[in-house]
């Protein structure tokens, strides 16, 4: 048996005293059965987590505008400035969202958006100061870091270095009121798929740049990954491997003057529907492709990242999707190999709802967000969706208790009583949740002007 599958090296793997290497974890990724590295991911969980209590969180996606300077040929999503569907939000329609999720007691707002070269920074510290005047005590994780890389070109920030204009903006914006920065936008960090995938879109070197600067501030991040489409395994890992290193560094730096880390992870299986990307040939049906041979991706790869599109010449033009098989190993490998990241999410939302409480038995402690808002994947087509109270079930029925949680993972109600959100359910076929909300499908938009300093933003 292959040293990477040795039982005496996992126990202490989930026990928290070894660490992987990037060649045990694409090991382990390609040879061991899927049931049994479940079961390694899962003591891990356990031993981090606990036994009893599986978490949740109240909170709404409010993505605020859709108009995007990049062109990902994965997103559905974005919108150019003039497009009959491009919007913006007002201020006051985002604190109307805000409301909805207070008044079913949300705690957060994950509030992201395309990348909108006509909003000024004032337009977001106005934003912000007006959520923080009204609701004091909501948490607002938001911007991604290539919003952060591209506010500093629209805002012009001073500094010599990245780093030093990020930290100009981050600093307004923290004043103004933000919180926590989500971690949208990871996507693959090897450089030759994410130039493939992601025209327009920071590189990885600035997407850590911008949280290692948050640490320093003493914010918390998130961090993601987006796979099942060009990439190779190894691309995988070394996305992991480059979080659980720079997250290395930002408690080294940071943490014994109060400084922040990135606090959970989550990845999703690329969502083709409406995208340029999904256009692409499944490997094996193109013209002259030969499936005894490897994936292209496969063959591009390397762990350090090195890989280069030459390697193959349908590298780009061939995807490999992710079904639930490969979407389960990949959460697994990354509840072992992200030993210093506390969470790791649970990706319903792509997945569907019984996918995400499997989860829960490979290695994620966290079942996300209620969701009651999405617009990003929603648009390549995927539209799951649950409330309070499914969530609480599909956690109770797989065997732990459900908690909801805050932006720190702090727990703020467990549901270990009769008045729980799902055990107050009497007839579950009259408990449906409604489908996604998606911003830009109104079909009679209405213009609404909002005048910050000189510039004019419509909410369409």
């Amino acid at each position: 048996m292959h040293d990477a599958m040795d039982r005496g090296l996992l126990r202490s793997v989930a026990d928290g005293e070894v660490r992987l290497t990037p060649e045990q974890s694409l090991r382990l990724f390609q040879d061991m059965p899927l049931a049994e590295l479940g079961y390694w991911a899962d003591e891990r969980c356990r031993v981090m987590h606990g036994e009893a209590i599986r978490t949740y969180v109240m909170d709404r996606n409010i993505n605020y505008t859709n108009v995007c300077t990049a062109h990902c040929t994965f997103c559905a999503f974005r919108r150019d400035g003039d497009d009959s569907d491009a919007y913006t939000l007002t201020v006051d329609k985002v604190l109307h969202k805000i409301q909805e999720l207070v008044d079913i007691g949300g705690t957060q707002i994950l509030m992201q958006g395309g990348m909108n070269p006509e909003l000024p920074l004032e337009w977001y510290e106005h934003l912000l100061a007006a959520i923080k005047q009204r609701f004091s005590r909501v948490h607002v994780h938001a911007f991604s870091p290539p919003e952060f890389v591209e506010f500093v070109r629209f805002f012009q920030s001073p500094g010599e270095t990245l780093e030093a204009q990020l930290k100009h903006v981050m600093e307004r914006l923290r004043q103004a009121g933000l919180d926590s920065i989500p971690g949208g936008g990871g996507e693959i960090f090897a450089p030759a798929v994410r130039r493939k995938i992601g025209l327009g879109k920071c590189t990885a070197e600035e997407w850590l740049t911008v949280m290692r600067v948050a640490h320093s501030l003493g914010m918390n991040t998130s961090a993601t990954m987006m796979f099942g489409h060009i990439e190779g395994l190894a691309d995988r890992i070394h996305h992991l491997e480059q979080i659980r290193a720079w997250q290395d560094r930002s408690i080294a730096d940071f943490a014994h003057d109060g400084g922040g880390r990135c606090m959970a992870f989550i990845s999703w299986p690329f969502q083709r529907e409406n995208t340029p990307l999904g256009r692409a040939k499944n490997w094996g049906e193109g013209p002259g492709d030969d499936r005894r041979q490897p994936f292209p991706g496969d063959v591009v790869a390397r762990l350090d990242g090195s890989g280069t599109k030459e390697g193959h010449p349908e590298f780009g033009r061939r995807v490999r999707m992710s079904g639930s098989t490969d979407y389960l190993r990949t959460q697994a490998i990354s509840r072992l190999h992200l030993d210093n990241v506390w969470s790791i999410g649970s990706s319903w939302v792509t997945m569907g709802p019984h996918i995400g409480q499997t989860g829960l038995r490979y290695g994620a402690n966290d079942m996300g967000s209620v969701m009651m808002e999405e617009n990003v994947v929603s648009s390549a087509g995927t539209t799951h969706c649950m409330n309070q109270a499914e969530i609480c079930r599909l956690i109770r029925d797989a065997g732990f208790l459900p908690a909801q949680r805050d932006n720190h993972y702090d727990l703020l109600q467990v549901h270990d009583g009769p008045e729980s959100p799902d055990l107050c359910v009497t007839d579950w076929s009259l408990h449906r949740p409604p489908t996604l909300h998606v911003e830009h499908r109104r079909a009679e938009p209405t213009a609404v002007a909002l005048t910050v300093g000189e510039r004019a933003v419509t909410d369409r």
